[in-house]
């Protein structure tokens, strides 16, 4: 275990890093800080989109469903793949248009201040309970890998993230996401390649899985497999594409750059969704009794079967690489949670409430308040993370699906479909979030999957992972009709005279409209991105190269060499595209241009040249 250890001491190493290197991008003012001024590029962007829909989950509750069920999870990170194909072609680009530094200022411009405030906190709440769950599936693999206390390792992955968070905001958690992603593309793709040739090819790996591949066990009506995943498109849709999660786009320099970037996100999720879960599918051919590994952990023994594949096929260092990508996973997720719950709390309760008592504080007051709310947000999270820690009743693939449906989905259910329709009074975002929450209670406890059964006269009892299914179907598709039709339908009540911010909403979607395009001071970001991330993927390069002296087969040798020299070319390039060239002034003159400014009161920070 002692390379084990080396490796992910290498990791932490880089991550801290990371976070000085960045420190100085974000010290100007309150938008470096929460969205980095707005000023970067779409493979950064790409990067981080991607990252906030991947977490240690994916490596462990989800691992641990492909382990028992087959192609079947894959459908959900297809769900995800469409999400982003829906942002290249639609969303990313009027998401970086709103012209907002956080997403609750956003949802002032197209609601009205009094549902700013309702989803700022109810947003807060949420990203404590999300990041929760994210990190407490790392304690979960990594208490199992080490042999550590589960609460100890929380504890100390909780606190290394809230340093970078704090630290270097924005610049800080998207550069570490880029850095992570390479990271966890690079294991994915080193493990997935040793399964194949372990069980022979992906003929053989479909052809001997336990059970049907693409049906899994305990599966008698086929039609709850496809019911499941066409009802995950709309729900990934309205989870991943909506005003809160928009900050992700809201970085891009300008909204050429912000639609590349789902691009990007959409071609690795869509790799991803197969490569990811190739290790697990061939382990339940490798290691049938691999859940038996970690009894102490419950129902969530079948979630640590990355952990099995890794110890017995893949060489030494191996699992210290990979546990460096799962907290490479929880942590973009969480460090992208507290950036974005420090910039909601900062712009929309505590800056208005000091506008309220007639008190003036400057840029560099708020960034300090900035930088103590993710402190505190950080501290929250790790006692959330504990909690969740002690339902050992639920998997981890359980406990995520239940928290995203029941709860994320009515939150953002208003926040995608006011993006189409315009005319609603000011209660029915707010108003729809509590009928939301009462669908989820209605679904819970009354519309179950046996009133579904019996109602539709089934001749055979529902298994529990087809109850698992149903009542994800019968939740998604009840906040589809009841939920979002109860938002929708308020557009009857909609009387425009008494629509005190008509003219903000009608601004806001005027803007939503104008492209932001890059002014020429942005050239000078580019090189500072490409030169820092370019210094950084090459330590992270040469760290790997290093593990070539671990005492390993050749083959095993060889794994870590061609992982490392993809790492170095990719820090060569950036390092080398960073440097000045030569451009004929005519063309840099024509690059230059800038948007006219806003005249509505409700924009708090209007962009000049973005």
């Amino acid at each position: 275990m002692f390379y084990e250890y080396l490796v992910i001491a290498g990791y932490f190493i880089l991550i801290l890093g990371i976070g000085f290197a960045f420190k100085n991008m974000a010290k100007n003012s309150t938008s470096d800080y929460f969205r980095g001024g707005g000023r970067m590029l779409w493979w950064m962007v790409g990067s981080t989109a991607f990252m906030a829909q991947f977490s240690a989950w994916t490596f462990t509750g989800a691992a641990g469903k492909a382990y028992t069920d087959g192609f079947a999870i894959s459908l959900v990170f297809f769900a995800n793949t469409f999400a982003y194909f829906c942002g290249w072609a639609y969303f990313s680009a009027r998401f970086r248009q709103m012209r907002v530094d956080t997403p609750t200022e956003g949802i002032k411009r197209r609601f009205g201040s009094q549902n700013e405030q309702f989803f700022s906190w109810a947003l807060i709440v949420f990203s404590f309970i999300n990041a929760g769950v994210w990190l407490n599936a790392l304690g979960v693999f990594a208490s199992a890998a080490f042999e550590a206390d589960i609460t100890l390792t929380i504890i100390v992955t909780g606190l290394t993230v809230v340093f970078v968070s704090v630290l270097s905001g924005a610049w800080g958690v998207v550069a570490s996401d880029f850095v992570q992603t390479l990271i966890v593309a690079v294991i994915s793709v080193a493990c997935a390649i040793v399964a194949l040739v372990m069980v022979g090819g992906p003929v053989e790996l479909v052809q001997n899985f336990p059970t049907d591949f693409v049906m899994g066990p305990d599966m008698n009506y086929g039609v709850i497999l496809v019911g499941t995943f066409i009802f995950f498109l709309a729900k990934q849709m309205i989870t991943i594409m909506n005003m809160h999660d928009a900050f992700r786009f809201l970085n891009a320099k300008d909204s050429d750059n912000a639609r590349k970037a789902a691009l990007l996100a959409m071609v690795l999720m869509g790799v991803g969704s197969i490569v990811w879960f190739i290790p697990p599918w061939a382990s339940a051919i490798l290691y049938p009794d691999a859940a038996a590994s970690y009894p102490e952990l419950g129902n969530k023994a079948a979630d640590a079967v990355y952990l099995v594949f890794t110890r017995n096929a893949m060489p030494i260092g191996t699992v210290g690489l990979l546990l460096a990508g799962l907290f490479a996973a929880t942590m973009s997720s969480m460090d992208s949670a507290l950036n974005k719950n420090a910039g909601i709390f900062v712009r929309s309760i505590y800056q208005p409430l000091l506008l309220k008592k007639n008190r003036n504080v400057s840029d560099k007051q708020l960034l300090n308040v900035s930088r103590w709310v993710s402190f505190i947000s950080g501290v929250l999270v790790i006692v959330v993370a504990l909690f969740f820690k002690s339902l050992k009743e639920l998997s981890l693939f359980e406990l995520m699906m239940s928290v995203s449906v029941m709860v994320q989905v009515p939150l953002l259910v208003p926040l995608i479909f006011g993006l189409f329709i315009k005319k609603t009074p000011n209660w029915a975002p707010w108003a729809t979030v509590i009928v939301g929450m009462f669908v989820s209670w209605l679904t819970a406890n009354v519309l179950t999957p046996e009133v579904f059964a019996n109602g539709i006269g089934l001749e055979q009892a529902l298994t529990r992972r087809e109850s698992i299914d149903v009542n994800l179907m019968i939740t998604i598709a009840a906040h589809l009709v009841i939920t979002a039709g109860f938002f929708c339908s308020t557009s009857l009540f909609y009387k425009e005279a008494r629509d005190d911010h008509k003219a903000g909403t009608d601004s806001f979607f005027r803007d939503l409209e104008t492209p932001v395009i890059a002014d020429f001071e942005q050239d000078e970001y580019d090189k500072q991105q490409r030169h820092k991330l370019g210094s950084m993927v090459m330590f992270m390069g040469t760290g790997v190269f290093v593990m070539m002296l671990i005492p390993n087969p050749m083959w095993g040798r060889l794994v870590f060499g061609l992982c490392a020299s993809t790492i170095l070319l990719m820090g060569y390039l950036l390092k080398n595209s960073s440097k000045p060239k030569n451009i004929p002034l005519k063309n840099a003159q024509s690059e230059t241009a800038t948007l006219e400014k806003s005249q509505t009161s409700e924009r708090f920070n209007p962009e000049e040249g973005r």
